[in-house]
């Protein structure tokens, strides 16, 4: 049974709030403006853009204490051949860190940790791209700040660019690029490792693109799903690993194109992952094919996660294959926790609140208030 109604609101729980936007934007814009303003570091610096989840509008809501994070890739004009060791092209970074964050960073593996009261900002630096690379990476589709879901469409072009200030009827915001205007390959970007004291691949734009073309062969449903299950698996006592981007990578491989709900997918998805993935599969990156997005999951780590994704199938089968709406809600609300709703109450304003985004809700530009910029 198909419960669009109870899906819509339980999805308007577990999004991102206005406020939780507000504050995302916040912390990027104002680490990204103080990057190219400083006179050390925006020499070295192509450019700035956010990839990660906030981006690819797979983001959830919070749970608890936790905050919500934002990655933001810094372009750099750092070579590989003179910064040999990883770690050396982090510690360029450190005296703006010490200037700005101090008492708030922590160099990690493969990137900067930023903890402020309100956000978490992962950094990510890259080394020098070629000339080539530069104009791409500097364009408007690339540095452009919208999550998916808030823009009609997203294309690495040139001429790519955002309508206007105003919203259409439908709350996405209108852009525009060159139909005959061919479009740019992504470009992989090549981020220090401290672990393996070496440089590796990585291609975010690559992984934008991929979202977005699976969401509209989904009916615009695929974002939605991974949100969902990103909060079960948040509600469950799963293993550390898989989590973040490899879940939802699988997710994405498993989820069929052309489904008509988000319980469908949701449903489908599971039961793809129990009939054709048993044991850790070896998932090539979009953009980087020779890198396994599960090489961090241990066999132990999936195993564990697969019979927990086995009793979710079993659940979700039931609450698809359901005969009334109660009974679907209850099984769903087995699924998901309180936020899924059980009762057959609703209103026009939830339906409305919880369809698409408003700009209310995804703001393009921040809401600074004094003693907001950490």
């Amino acid at each position: 049974m198909n419960i669009p109604t109870y899906f819509a609101r339980f999805l308007k729980e577990i999004r991102l709030t206005g406020n939780q936007v507000n504050d995302l934007i916040t912390g990027h814009t104002t680490l990204r403006n103080r990057l190219e303003e400083d006179e050390e570091m925006s020499k070295i610096i192509v450019s700035t853009f956010l990839q990660g989840s906030y981006r690819r509008s797979t983001a959830v809501r919070p749970k608890g204490e936790s905050r919500s994070d934002v990655d933001v890739i810094v372009v750099t004009k750092l070579s590989m051949e003179e910064y040999s060791n990883p770690e050396d092209a982090l510690q360029v970074f450190v005296p703006f860190m010490e200037k700005h964050y101090a008492g708030k960073y922590k160099i990690q593996g493969r990137s900067i940790g930023i903890s402020l009261s309100y956000v978490d900002l992962d950094v990510v630096i890259t080394a020098a791209p070629s000339e080539s690379e530069e104009g791409i990476l500097e364009s408007n589709s690339v540095t452009d700040a919208r999550a998916l879901e808030e823009i009609e469409t997203w294309t690495l072009k040139k001429s790519w660019a955002v309508l206007g200030e105003t919203l259409d009827s439908s709350s996405v915001w209108k852009t525009y690029s060159n139909a005959n205007e061919p479009e740019w390959k992504s470009v992989p970007l090549w981020i220090p490792d401290r672990e393996a004291k070496e440089w590796k691949q990585t291609d975010p734009l690559a992984q934008i693109k991929w979202t977005q073309e699976k969401n509209k062969s989904c009916n615009r449903h695929y974002v939605n799903v991974v949100k969902t299950l990103k909060w079960w698996r948040r509600l469950n006592h799963l293993p550390k690993y898989p989590k973040g981007y490899p879940f939802e990578h699988l997710i994405g491989l498993c989820c069929p194109d052309d489904i008509g709900s988000v319980g469908q997918g949701v449903t489908e998805v599971l039961e793809a992952i129990v009939n054709d993935h048993p044991t850790k599969p070896f998932m090539a990156d979009h953009g980087v094919p020779s890198h396994d997005v599960m090489g961090r999951v241990t066999d132990e780590e999936y195993d564990e996660f697969y019979n927990l994704i086995q009793e979710a199938a079993v659940i979700a089968r039931k609450a698809t294959d359901a005969t009334t709406v109660k009974e679907s809600a209850e099984e769903w609300n087995k699924l998901f926790g309180s936020k899924f709703p059980t009762s057959e109450a609703t209103t026009d304003k939830d339906n409305r609140a919880s369809v698409g985004f408003s700009k209310r809700d995804n703001p393009t530009t921040p809401n600074i208030v004094g003693g907001r910029f950490g």
